[in-house]
C-alpha cells in the first residue's frame, strides 16, 4: 500500500535544524500517525510521503515557505506591560493566546522592560529549514470519524 490522501500514515522521525541539532524526534517513543492529505503536517513533509511504502526511509529537507513559513516582522510587536495585568510576572519565553485578526493565534514574550513587552506570533521554527529524517512503519485505512474529523484518533477517541 501506498500513502495517499485519506490514509493514515505512521512514521518515526527525526527533525534536525542546518546545525545538525535535534529538535525533535520520535525516536524512543510511539510514532507519529497523521492523516495525509489533511494538512496535518507540513505540507514539504507531506509531500515528500506520498507514494511511500512501509519500510521506506528517507532524508528530506523542507525549506520554510513549505514548512513553517518565512518569519514575518509584523508578528512581532512591542505591547504596553498593563495589557498583562492579571500576570503575576511576565517572562520571556512565556506564551500567551492572543486574539488577533487571523483568530486565535500563540505568541511568545521575547523581551521585557519596565514598560512594555514584546511578543512574537511567529511559529518557532519559521524561517528554518526542517531537516527530517524518516521510517515509515505502518499504513492504514482511516476510519470515517477520523475523516470527518480531519485528524487521526487515539484509541480513547478524540473528545468532539
Amino acid at each position: 500500500m501506498e500513502l495517499k490522501n485519506e490514509l493514515v500514515g505512521i512514521i518515526h522521525y527525526t527533525l534536525r535544524n542546518d546545525e545538525g541539532e535535534t529538535i525533535d524526534t520520535s525516536a524512543g517513543e510511539a510514532p507519529l500517525e497523521y492523516l495525509h492529505g489533511f494538512q496535518n503536517i507540513v505540507p514539504g513533509l507531506e509531500d515528500a510521503l506520498s507514494g511511500k511504502k512501509v519500510g521506506d526511509t528517507f532524508n528530506v529537507s523542507v525549506e520554510p515557505e513549505q514548512g513553517y513559513g518565512e518569519l514575518d516582522p509584523s508578528l512581532v510587536q512591542e505591547l504596553p506591560k498593563e495589557m498583562f495585568q492579571g500576570v503575576d510576572q511576565v517572562e520571556v519565553g512565556m506564551a500567551f493566546h492572543a486574539e488577533t485578526q487571523n483568530g486565535m493565534q500563540t505568541v511568545e514574550v521575547i523581551e521585557v522592560d519596565e514598560e512594555t513587552v514584546t511578543i512574537d506570533g511567529n511559529h518557532p521554527l519559521a524561517g528554518q529549514t526542517l531537516n527530517f529524517e524518516i521510517e515509515v512503519v505502518g499504513i492504514r485505512e482511516a476510519t470515517a470519524d477520523e475523516l470527518q474529523h480531519g485528524h487521526v484518533h487515539s484509541a480513547e477517541g478524540c473528545g468532539h
